[in-house]
C-alpha cells in the first residue's frame, strides 16, 4: 500500500473503517490491520493519530458517545410535542439502529479499552450509560410538562428503556425489530407513568 499519500480526515476514515469491520465481522476481528485495510491505508498511518491500537480504540468509543450529545439536545428539544411514546421509540431505535450495539459489544470484550474509557465514563458501560443519560434528562423533562407523572422515577424508566432497547437491538446477525415491536416494549415501560396533560 502506498505510504507516501496523505488522506484527508484520517481520523474519521480510520473510525468509519472501524466501525464497517465491527458491524460486518464482530469486535474480535477488529484489529489495526483489519482497519488500516478496510481504510485503504497503511498501518503507520493509524499510529501518525494515535498512541496505540487501545488509544484509538477509546477515540472511537469517544467519539461515537459524543453523538448522543447531540442527540439528546435533540430530543429534549421535542418534549411536548408528538407521544412520549412515540419519541422514546424514535429515539432507541436511532440509538441502536446505528453503531451503537456493536460498539457496547466491543468495550464489553475489551477490558483495557474499558480502563482506558474510566476516566470519561467512571461507572457503568460506555455508551448505555451516556443513553441513559439522554433518556433520563427526556423524561425529566416531559415531567416537568405534566405529560409525565410528577411522582415518575426516571432514574428507574431510563435505564429499563435503555435496556429492554439494547436487547431488542443486540442481535448483529439478525434483522432489527420493527418499529412496532420497538413501541410495544417502550409503551410496556412508561404506560403507567404517562399522563395526558391538562389543556
Amino acid at each position: 500500500m502506498p505510504t507516501g499519500v496523505a488522506i484527508r480526515d484520517a481520523r474519521e476514515q480510520l473510525f468509519e473503517a472501524a466501525e464497517r469491520v465491527l458491524l460486518r465481522d464482530g469486535p474480535n476481528a477488529l484489529t489495526s490491520r483489519a482497519v488500516t485495510t478496510e481504510a485503504g491505508c497503511a498501518k503507520g498511518v493509524l499510529h501518525r493519530h494515535f498512541a496505540d491500537f487501545d488509544a484509538f480504540l477509546a477515540d472511537l468509543v469517544r467519539d461515537r458517545t459524543a453523538r448522543i450529545d447531540r442527540q439528546a439536545a435533540a430530543l429534549r428539544e421535542r418534549a411536548g410535542t408528538g407521544t412520549v411514546v412515540g419519541l422514546l421509540t424514535e429515539a432507541l431505535t436511532e440509538l441502536f439502529g446505528s453503531v451503537a450495539v456493536a460498539v457496547v459489544g466491543l468495550v464489553v470484550s475489551r477490558d483495557g479499552l474499558r480502563a482506558r474509557l474510566r476516566s470519561s465514563t467512571p461507572t457503568g458501560v460506555p455508551l448505555l450509560t451516556e443513553a441513559t443519560v439522554m433518556i433520563a434528562e427526556y423524561l425529566t423533562t416531559e415531567r416537568a410538562l405534566g405529560r409525565l407523572a410528577a411522582d415518575a422515577d426516571v432514574d428507574t424508566l431510563a435505564p429499563t428503556l435503555v435496556g429492554a432497547g439494547h436487547l431488542l437491538f443486540a442481535d448483529r446477525g439478525g434483522a432489527p425489530p420493527s418499529a412496532d415491536a420497538v413501541r410495544r416494549s417502550v409503551d410496556s415501560v412508561v404506560a403507567g407513568a404517562v399522563r395526558t396533560p391538562p389543556a
